[in-house]
């Protein structure tokens, strides 16, 4: 059966988004498939496919996946895109809820810039400390949809993103689940920039929206910045996370959102 598809990004993250609303696709073949349609040498490319599906509690629901075959709870990079893609296919408003494994998540679509409300954030800690080669990594880590750990670095530019990412996503301390892990540098009061080690993806990426949520969090309980906190992703996009200063329970991230192209898969 040929596949239609939509191919998007959000700030650098892309991803390939499939109506399976009707479905197109059994559940026990998207592991496999999205290995294979993922891989940029052999076909689409993409750090992730999302299934839009039917849900009985919100407006969609998405089914997501990584580029290595593995669920994962949510992206906000990736609602970002499903929320805008709703809207040109005329399956929601410009308003939304969507249905993750994190929980429901709602979404506002202006034009190209989308905002999505996210998840309350979970399991805070701070000042863990990750040996690792010798070296002492102090790390904060969150939960805002799917784990964070956050390194700062007076200069991300120098930062080895993928073998210390690894190290430290594999490392025993966030054994069994692992984690995503964030470079972050300030440079500005509100201001800082990211690049990031991505789970799932198993390298760097050009943009991670739980990441940067992730990296303004943490940051501002360490008082270095306050919102609304604009973030530079290693792509070039400025990503804004707002939140209440006496509570972060309500938590925003806005962005724009790009269509590269539309096709149709006749051979995954």
């Amino acid at each position: 059966m040929a596949i239609q598809f939509t191919k998007m990004s959000g700030s650098g993250n892309d991803f390939i988004v499939i109506d399976n609303r009707v479905p197109v696709m059994e559940d026990g073949k998207k592991y496999d498939f999205v290995r294979r349609v993922c891989d940029r040498k052999m076909s689409v490319g993409a750090d992730g496919v999302i299934f839009v599906e039917n849900s009985d509690q919100a407006d969609i629901k998405w089914d997501f996946y990584n580029e290595d075959g593995s669920s994962a709870e949510m992206c906000g990079n990736g609602g970002r895109c499903v929320a805008r893609y709703a809207v040109e296919k005329n399956i929601a408003s410009v308003k939304m809820t969507l249905e993750t494994l994190a929980g429901i998540v709602g979404a506002e679509v202006d034009g190209t810039t989308v905002k999505v409300k996210l998840t309350t954030p979970q399991n805070l800690i701070q000042d863990t400390l990750v040996s690792m080669n010798g070296t002492e990594y102090q790390v904060d880590s969150l939960n805002t949809g799917v784990p964070h750990a956050i390194v700062y670095s007076d200069n991300i530019k120098g930062v080895n993103v993928k073998e210390v990412g690894r190290g430290i996503r594999f490392h025993n301390v966030f054994a069994p689940a692992g984690t995503n892990v964030d470079f972050v540098e300030k440079v500005g009061a509100q201001a800082l920039k990211i690049r990031t080690y991505e789970r799932g993806v198993e390298d760097e990426t050009l943009a991670c929206g739980t990441g940067v949520v992730a990296s303004a969090l943490l940051s501002f309980y360490k008082k270095m910045v306050k919102p609304p906190v604009s973030v530079e992703t290693q792509g070039g996009d400025i990503l804004k996370v707002d939140f209440g200063v006496s509570s972060s329970d309500e938590v925003y991230l806005e962005g724009p959102t790009s269509i590269a192209f539309e096709g149709t898969l006749v051979e995954y």
